[in-house]
């Protein structure tokens, strides 16, 4: 374990954090959490964030560091062992497949803001076909193989949303996608993955989907 104590400022929901503390995790790395309200940020957050967005690192009183990928790489960089591939070209590829995860966020993101059944079918459909193109280079039963690493890191998150919205709605967006169904439910099932959010997420989450002005929240309520 390295010998430091960080402190991570957070948001319950978020799933860039849930990258941070599955990495911590994973690293063995002692932390504290910090979790604030976003819609109502403390002066100290708007003062250390320069996007005004979570997770945070304290490293010290003097070293923060914004954005999860940053967070994630510079974990892994002073811990033993590696959640990226040692060679050039394979770290570049697994990285590709992290900003991939990150578009796929937004989509998530869509998903659940969209205001009309048309909009929501269309977002659908860009979530449908983007997890058919992530079907083909995942290799059983993790991303890159037997050992787990940062690309898992980043799509556990994701599969977590759709575990939360497919135990309240009907959803095809997995059908006859047998890598992704046997990957995410590992994901799922991994310690690091599982304790990186609270018991009560899926109900926060549920809570949080129904005071939107959505379609997904008005199928949520049927």
């Amino acid at each position: 374990m390295v010998d430091m104590k960080f402190e991570l400022v957070a948001h319950t929901l978020c799933p860039y954090v849930q990258r941070s503390v599955i990495t911590l995790l994973e690293k063995n790395v002692a932390y504290t959490r910090t979790d604030i309200d976003l819609s109502n940020k403390p002066l100290w957050f708007k003062q250390l964030s320069p996007m005004g967005k979570v997770p945070l690192l304290k490293v010290n009183e003097h070293d923060v560091l914004f954005e999860s990928a940053v967070i994630c790489e510079y974990l892994d960089e002073i811990t033993p062992g590696n959640l990226l591939p040692e060679h050039a070209i394979d770290k570049a590829r697994h990285r590709q497949w992290i900003e991939y995860g990150s578009s796929i966020l937004n989509l998530v993101a869509k998903y659940y803001n969209a205001e009309s059944k048309v909009e929501f079918n269309q977002v659908s459909g860009l979530l449908r076909d983007s997890f058919e193109r992530l079907e083909s280079p995942i290799v059983g039963p993790y991303f890159s193989g037997e050992t787990f690493s940062m690309v898992d890191a980043v799509y556990a998150p994701i599969f977590r949303y759709f575990e939360v919205f497919e135990s309240l709605i009907e959803s095809s967006l997995f059908t006859e996608l047998p890598y992704i169904n046997h990957w995410r439910a590992q994901l799922l099932a991994r310690p690091s993955v599982i304790a990186a959010v609270e018991r009560s997420y899926a109900a926060e989450l549920t809570d949080f989907v129904r005071g939107k002005d959505s379609y997904l929240a008005q199928l949520i309520r049927l």
